[in-house]
């Protein structure tokens, strides 16, 4: 098997998250611009069409955070294997975490035919809206299987410090987007005209190309081959242990597509030029978070091994790292979003209502960003150290709780109308952050306590000492 070329338990932490981060943001940066180009292309088409990118984008994200949840809880599993040198288990959790994913697609695909035209009617869409959002969610869900396999191969390299290869493929895709996404919408060259089912087929095509890419990278590690302790048939206990990890990160980002339906029913009543905007701003913002989860991935890669390692000096140092380094290019991101608000709406839409809903949006948010990165690198923290509880506790009062509350509150009692609610998400967000900062400094001490404890009752020092 191939050894990652970096040591995650002994290099320094700085260089670590650097080597991690970097290109973890870099890639994060062309899925976003990925994302970006099918929200400029629909804004193109028209009104209708961005509105319906943005309508359908949380039944995707249930999509998303199944991938992403369960691919977070095999790389703490295996980060923690190869921590405490089990190459065994390793392997069996990365080939179960494979397996798994053929179980979720059908699941997902399922359940998403079923329930997306009652969503999408119950948010307002009707006719030729409602015939959009249906058109792009249908492939969407055809392709599930692939995304759920792309995110997993994605998970097995994270836990080995590579984060690399997940950045080479969102380039390729981003640069085959920009020349699909007209072509199939526009037609041409043989194609008939598809519209938004046209983006929705792009991304599903370039997403087969990532499962084959990532997959041979995968494979390169070593870890999916029978020698190594791959298990290619159903094994319960490893299937349990993913399931254990991947359902709360799971269903803490689902509760993100579930807080964006509570949200958008809120913006509904402010006609579909809201939620076309606020659709726009949050492309943005996530622009300008892209540093913020690069550091994500390197906490929990570092976290999970490790921890998995008993070094919990180590844990520490890479939280306090992550969060100096989130800091420092908040600054710069929150100015950008502050100051830029205006061209930057006016990328994405030529609707002069649109953009001007966004931008007041856009600096509120402006003081919210650095609230994300204490809770998301702390978050991180908790997920690969194994505690993933924490995140759907917390994911379940700033999505699902608390919007309701403030929201009614902000639009139905005060009348703040959209004002109320953009300030209801500041207050959401910063004390979630707050929260997020004590839980996990707590929990990293008890663990670090329960390891030193008996080495100190026989005279011996903490251990990777």
């Amino acid at each position: 098997m191939e050894k990652p070329k970096k040591n995650l338990i002994a290099d320094p932490i700085p260089q670590l998250i650097r080597q991690l981060a970097i290109p973890a943001s870099v890639g994060m940066f062309f899925n976003t611009m990925y994302n970006v180009v099918d929200t400029f292309y629909a804004g193109r088409l028209s009104t209708e069409a961005l509105a319906a990118l943005s309508l359908t984008f949380p039944i995707y994200f249930v999509l998303l955070a199944m991938g992403m949840g369960f691919s977070t809880g095999a790389t703490a599993l295996i980060g923690n294997a190869l921590g405490r040198d089990d190459q065994e288990e390793a392997a069996r959790t990365a080939s179960q975490g494979l397996v798994l994913s053929i179980l979720l697609a059908a699941v997902v695909v399922t359940a998403g035919f079923l329930a997306s035209p009652a969503l999408f009617r119950l948010l307002g869409a009707q006719e030729q809206y409602l015939e959009m959002c249906l058109q792009y969610i249908h492939v969407i869900l055809c392709g599930s299987g692939i995304t759920l396999f792309v995110f997993m191969f994605n998970g097995i390299l994270n836990a080995q410090g590579d984060t690399h290869s997940f950045r080479d493929y969102l380039m390729v895709a981003t640069v085959a987007n920009i020349i699909l996404d007209p072509w199939f919408m526009y037609g041409g060259l043989g194609l008939p005209a598809m519209g938004v089912r046209g983006i929705a087929m792009a991304t599903v095509l370039v997403q087969i190309f990532g499962g084959i890419f990532l997959g041979l990278r995968a494979r390169r590690t070593g870890l999916l081959f029978r020698s190594s302790g791959a298990v290619w048939t159903p094994d319960r206990r490893v299937l349990r242990d993913i399931v254990g990890q991947g359902v709360p990160a799971s269903l803490n980002m689902m509760t993100v597509a579930i807080g964006i339906f509570i949200i958008t029913y809120f913006l509904s009543g402010f006609g579909k030029q809201t939620v076309a905007a606020y659709g726009a701003a949050t492309r943005i913002e996530q622009i300008v978070l892209l540093p913020a989860l690069g550091l994500n991935v390197a906490t929990l890669t570092l976290a999970a091994q490790n921890g998995g390692a008993g070094r919990f000096d180590r844990v520490r140092s890479t939280v306090r790292v992550a969060l100096g380094y989130g800091a420092a290019v908040m600054v710069l991101g929150a100015a950008v979003v502050f100051f830029g608000a205006g061209p930057l709406m006016h990328l994405f839409t030529e609707d002069a209502e649109v953009a001007s809903i966004g931008i007041r949006y856009l600096r509120i948010a402006a003081f919210i960003e650095h609230a994300y990165v204490f809770l998301f690198i702390n978050t991180s923290l908790l997920q690969g150290l194994k505690k993933p509880v924490f995140a759907l506790w917390i994911g379940l009062y700033r999505q699902l709780v608390m919007p309701p509350v403030l929201f009614y509150m902000a639009t139905r009692v005060l009348g703040l109308g959209l004002t109320g609610i953009w300030w209801g998400i500041f207050i959401i967000t910063w004390s979630a952050a707050l929260v997020a900062i004590f839980y996990a400094r707590k929990t990293v001490d008890t663990m670090a306590a329960s390891m030193t404890a008996p080495a100190a009752a026989v005279g011996e020092g903490p251990p990777g000492q």
